[in-house]
């Protein structure tokens, strides 16, 4: 099924919002995935310009936003800062997609409908279905 943008209402705040909630999370989920998933580390000396040279996990944004490793060079799973960085950035780049790319907003707002139209015909059916034992 392919959707014409042109044919779709167009979106409301609120349908922003909880894409970029949706993010918040898919940005948590990158975190979780980066540290814990990690087979190499990203840090291989103490000098950052010379990680930056020799290391493929680690690069300019993580020099610049100073994202935290442990001891052994690793991402920091258990770091606020991270987490916080890695969810800022997934909300920040999903809002700015959905400004900037023609037709985003209104195919995300039409997933959005949904999703909750599934959610409340969920709820109904389970009610209708209801067995007290």
């Amino acid at each position: 099924m392919s959707l014409d943008p042109q044919t779709l209402p167009e979106a409301a705040t609120w349908h922003y919002v909880v894409a970029v909630g949706v993010c918040a999370v898919l940005g948590a989920v990158g975190h979780v995935v980066r540290a814990v998933f990690n087979i190499l580390p990203d840090r291989l000396s103490d000098r950052p310009m010379m990680d930056l040279a020799i290391s493929d996990g680690y690069n300019w944004a993580d020099m610049i936003f100073k994202t935290e490793y442990d001891e052994a060079g690793y991402y920091h799973l258990d770091s606020l800062h991270n987490l916080r960085l890695a969810v800022n950035w997934a909300m920040f780049i999903g809002f700015v997609m959905l400004l900037l790319v023609p037709g985003a907003s209104k195919i995300n707002a039409y997933w959005i409908d949904q999703g909750v139209a599934g959610l409340v015909d969920l709820f109904w059916y389970r009610i209708e279905t209801f067995e007290w034992w």
